[in-house]
């Protein structure tokens, strides 16, 4: 790919298409990581003496109508203090003209009808606006839209910005290139929705950690009781099938209860004694103190997901002993996911990992081995240029 970085941008119009999707609560930013992920990369354009536009999605609103809850108003003020300039919002964007030095962030691209579609002729009027269009959005990468696919084909030059190309090396390095061994660790409720995932990393890790929802499939598979816990019985013989192709060592003892809600009930049990009444909530500390001496002695680690309900104190214990061994491992840490990243907030380790992924279902098709629509849009305009 052609990459940001290798271009002279100064007197230039450069339209960089970042994911700016934050958590809002009655208009109020809840957390800017996304925003502070992202700044870097419009610092790094304007300090080249760019005209710079910003365009992103906020949530799920329906297209062709504006609405003062998906609008991105609260973002450009939150990223006028994160670059020290003010970035001006375009409601009408057709008509932005910045000069260089100015940063201009159009409104929710999900408001323009034909962006979900990847419409032709909106991604002509998104061209129209730059010389140089800029795709940073990892967490977008895995969707063809107008914003993110279809402008890549349509602008004059089309590169990868600063972050997205930080994203595609982190990844690579945790699996194309991963220094040996290799630990992955993933979480979640369900196999069935990470299944492509646990095929996937099977093929490429030493050892995989397994939690959740998940890991009661697999201890179901391997003839141990589960209680009233989540379980997706019609995998088992697929569970089975994962165990026999890579190391998945299953938990010794768990932490069980009645149910999420009756924490004050909870209580560690070996995973061979849980009852027919019991729901497994996380992962025990023998278990958990297993994991950790894994993280300690691996090269590479992959982390996507917790090990248990660690919303709720009774149930923390498990993905807090994983995550402050990650964070104290000396090997190559990559962490992706909502569940996981809230997990490193709440116990404070996002200095120790060594990358936190901004993406989330991006982030699972790479691991999958999917290639993302705008990244090879980004490719096919390097192969065409050359």
């Amino acid at each position: 790919m052609k990459l940001m970085s290798d271009l002279d941008l100064s007197g230039r119009r450069v339209l960089i298409r970042q994911d700016l999707n934050v958590p809002l609560r009655e208009g109020e930013i809840t957390n800017d990581a996304r925003l502070r992920a992202a700044a870097p990369s419009l610092v790094d354009a304007l300090n080249q003496g760019a005209a710079v536009i910003v365009m992103s999605h906020l949530g799920r609103p329906v297209e062709g109508q504006w609405t003062e809850q998906a609008s991105l108003a609260p973002i450009a003020a939150r990223l006028s203090e994160l670059i020290g300039r003010d970035v001006l919002m375009a409601k009408k964007w057709r008509q932005v003209a910045p000069l260089p030095g100015d940063v201009v962030l159009l409104e929710n691209v999900r408001f323009n009808e034909g962006e979900a579609s990847n419409d032709a002729a909106l991604a002509a009027d998104y061209a129209a606006l730059c010389d140089v269009f800029v795709m940073d959005a990892f967490g977008t990468a895995h969707r063809a839209q107008a914003s993110t696919h279809g402008v890549a084909h349509a602008a004059p030059v089309a590169c990868a910005g600063p972050l997205l190309h930080a994203e595609l090396t982190a990844l690579a390095r945790a699996l194309t290139d991963a220094r040996r061994p290799m630990l992955a660790v993933v979480g979640g409720s369900k196999v069935s929705t990470k299944l492509q995932v646990l095929d996937s990393l099977t093929q490429r890790c030493d050892s995989l950690i397994l939690g959740g929802g998940i890991a009661n499939t697999f201890l179901a598979a391997a003839g141990y009781s589960v209680g009233n816990s989540l379980c997706e019985w019609d995998l088992v013989d697929t569970a089975r099938r994962l165990m026999d192709r890579v190391d998945i060592p299953l938990p010794v003892d768990v932490v069980v209860a009645p149910g999420i809600d009756a924490g004050h009930r909870a209580e560690v049990k070996l995973a061979a004694e849980v009852a027919g009444d019991d729901m497994i909530l996380d992962v025990g500390p023998e278990t958990a103190a297993g994991i950790a001496e894994r993280v300690a002695t691996s090269a590479t680690i992959l982390w996507n997901g917790p090990l248990g309900v660690f919303e709720q104190a009774p149930f923390a214990a498990g993905t807090r002993v994983l995550a402050e061994a990650i964070a104290a491992s000396e090997g190559f840490s990559l962490a992706g996911g909502g569940d996981t990243l809230a997990a490193i907030d709440l116990f404070d380790v996002a200095s120790g990992v060594s990358y936190i992924s901004t993406g989330g279902g991006a982030f699972l098709e790479y691991v999958e081995g999917k290639e993302l629509p705008a990244v090879a849009a980004l490719r096919a305009r390097a192969d065409h240029a050359s």
